[in-house]
């Protein structure tokens, strides 16, 4: 079903070369400090223009990565000026808003489709955000090392400071081969946990309660545009009869919470409410059809703020390890 969804993701080690103090939420420091480095780097404009009034916006890096144009000959969101981001950033989890001198913190990356082929520009990126810094103080870091990780969260070393060299050679993680749930317990009941903000809207508004349909909707919207654009493929799924099924599954137990949190955003020069839904919700009934696409949730992720990790789950049943 889809054999053709092509992923990677890794691991980027950055140690404090500098004191860094972060904010509550640090991924969108991180997206935020990528986006205006890569465009400081890439655009031929001087980052002085916006990418849907340049001509070079079918051809450029930055403009493919972070403010993806929706292709002119498009069948579908035809009413969106972009389409989802092909990369998802997941910021350290851990209550640690200080980041000493002289040590280290980690934030993984996941790249889509053909985004997997603009790697370089990330590690690039990353390294020269190091040198003007990040956080309130702009603190600087040396991006000290890039993991490649596979799927059984094996992790290889492919890029390090000290030899500046990023090989080739990586693991890219294929959609099919997501089947680790494929034979538990009949499928009739699973956990997800949301470790970040999640936050899908249905009836024109976000909201707090996650019912299995309405899950469904999101990821199945997300993953279809993510497949058209960055996988280059339509899904071959009969939606209608996909979200019918969902609306069988029940909720079982419901631990969810609404967690408010803001953020500024330079770009638009206002501050953003992102509040979402954490905790965790059990679903149960025939969970078959949709393991697959739960699973791959867990990479792609779930709702709107992707690109700085919000929406960020992942899937226990009783008896996996």
């Amino acid at each position: 079903m889809l054999d053709h969804f092509k992923f990677a993701k890794f691991t980027f080690v950055i140690e404090a070369t500098e004191e860094i103090s972060l904010p509550f939420y640090k991924g969108a420091v991180f997206r935020g400090g990528f986006g205006y480095t890569f465009k400081r780097i890439v655009c031929v404009q001087h980052a002085n223009k916006s990418c849907l009034d340049c001509m070079l916006k079918n051809r450029c890096a930055y403009s493919y990565i972070f403010e993806t144009p929706l292709p002119e000959d498009a069948k579908v969101l035809k009413l969106y000026k972009t389409v989802p981001h092909p990369f998802v950033i997941e910021p350290p989890l851990d209550n640690n808003r200080i980041v000493k001198k002289n040590t280290e913190t980690a934030f993984n990356l996941i790249l889509i489709g053909k985004a997997i082929d603009y790697l370089p520009y990330f590690v690039i990126t990353f390294s020269e955000l190091g040198k003007k810094g990040i956080g309130k103080n702009r603190s600087r870091f040396i991006l000290k090392e890039v993991k490649s990780v596979n799927i059984d969260g094996q992790a290889q070393s492919i890029y390090n400071h000290e030899q500046m060299a990023l090989k080739s050679s990586f693991s890219i993680l294929n959609a099919d081969s997501l089947d680790r749930m494929n034979n538990h317990n009949g499928n009739k009941q699973i956990k997800l946990e949301f470790l970040t903000p999640c936050r899908i809207r249905f009836n024109e508004k976000i909201t707090g309660k996650i019912e299995f349909h309405i899950l469904i909707r999101s990821l199945l919207r997300r993953v279809s545009s993510l497949s058209i654009f960055h996988c280059e493929k339509e899904l071959e799924l009969d939606f209608k009869q996909l979200i019918d099924y969902a609306k069988d599954i029940e909720i079982s137990e419901d631990s969810l919470q609404w967690h408010d949190w803001e953020r500024y955003s330079t770009r638009q020069k206002r501050k953003m409410s992102l509040g979402g839904a954490v905790g965790s919700i059990t679903y149960q009934g025939d969970l078959k059809p949709f393991l697959q696409l739960l699973q791959l949730g867990e990479y792609v992720h779930v709702g709107k703020g992707t690109s700085f990790g919000l929406g960020m789950y992942v899937v226990f049943c009783s008896g996996l390890n």
